[in-house]
């Protein structure tokens, strides 16, 4: 059984606050979409890429569905999910920037790509932070 929240969910605030999650959470998965359209592209075209390019471009827009799950959850109420979005919105773009920077991992566009995509839930850590969210999810 799941603990919810329930001292401000369903005001405006918060329902704004999960909605922009999930748009951010969209962009994160097209612009990782695009990133392995792109791979596949050049790979198809005779331009070399890596397993890395490959398992990355792949994994990283598989986790939009599962991040949006977990936002719906939250929006629902569960404090587990809703800390675990805010994390995840935190330490993720850290994580998928620090490894695009190490020199030889990536070419620069996959890189710019990569980057872009996990940018767009770095507003969501933000987002998640607000004082309307620790009202209506007060720490357990």
């Amino acid at each position: 059984m799941a603990i919810t929240a329930t001292a401000n969910l369903g005001n405006s605030r918060t329902d704004e606050t999960f909605s922009t999650a999930k748009k951010c959470i969209t962009l994160f998965g097209a612009i990782g979409a695009i990133t392995l359209a792109t791979v596949a592209v050049m790979a198809f075209s005779g331009h070399a890429t890596t397993p890395f390019m490959w398992i990355r471009g792949a994994i990283l827009p598989a986790l939009a569905p599962v991040l949006l799950r977990i936002t719906d959850r939250a929006a629902g109420g569960e404090y587990k999910a809703f800390d675990r979005i805010r994390a995840v919105s935190t330490v993720m773009p850290i994580a998928v920037l620090g490894v695009d920077l190490i020199p030889g991992v990536c070419p620069a566009w996959y890189a710019v790509l990569q980057g872009l995509s996990a940018l767009a839930v770095l507003p969501i850590a933000f987002l998640t932070r607000t004082k309307a969210m620790a009202t209506a999810f007060p720490k357990q």
